[in-house]
């Protein structure tokens, strides 16, 4: 192999390596605003940067000190997207939520994901039962509720506990050590609620 040809691999070799080494490409779903379908259950902790707020695909719906829900129907803005985490802008409270994301749990790429729980459109419950529309602004599973009330009280179950939207139960996190079952009746509404 001559110098020039030997040269050329190498930088091939050099640039492929710096490529893996960066992980997933990230990508940004850009500067325009969406709305989320579900309440956001982030906790906000201080840390050496300061006040840093995360969230989770798992949803950890109660994970106690510094609880803060963005409320589904919020105008919200996404960016730094990658298959690990991505950003929630939330303009009303000027706070941005690092929000960790797993596709191999949730069953889904990141993006079918955030188109799961956003809508270009404006978000709107009005038209659900009262049970339901308490349930949204408490952030809290209540028996009576339907299955388009939970998820926006407590978010898009995490997949790998609920496999189907049409499930008998939605498992929740409550914070890392703890979980919640919310049992359906044939109706699709709450009737049990499982610690």
């Amino acid at each position: 192999m001559n110098h020039k040809r030997f040269g050329a691999v190498c930088i091939f070799f050099l640039v492929m390596v710096a490529l893996v080494g960066c992980g997933a490409p990230k990508s940004s779903v850009g500067d325009r605003p969406v709305y989320n379908k579900y309440n956001i259950h982030a906790q906000g902790q201080t840390g050496r940067g300061g006040l840093v707020y995360q969230a989770s695909y798992a949803n950890y719906t109660s994970p106690g000190a510094g609880h803060l829900i963005i409320p589904a129907g919020s105008q919200i803005k996404i960016s730094d997207v990658s298959s690990r985490r991505f950003t929630v802008h939330y303009p009303e409270k000027n706070i941005q939520v690092q929000f960790e994301y797993h596709e191999p749990r949730m069953g889904m790429k990141v993006g079918q994901y955030l188109e799961a729980i956003t809508s270009e459109e404006p978000v709107s419950y009005a038209s659900l039962s009262e049970v339901d529309q308490k349930g949204i602004e408490q952030g809290k599973a209540l028996v009576g509720m339907s299955r388009t009330g939970v998820m926006a009280a407590l978010g898009y179950p995490a997949g790998h506990r609920t496999l189907s939207l049409d499930a008998d139960a939605y498992v929740y996190w409550t914070n890392r050590f703890g979980t919640i079952a919310v049992d359906f009746d044939d109706q699709g509404r709450v009737k049990n609620i499982r610690n």
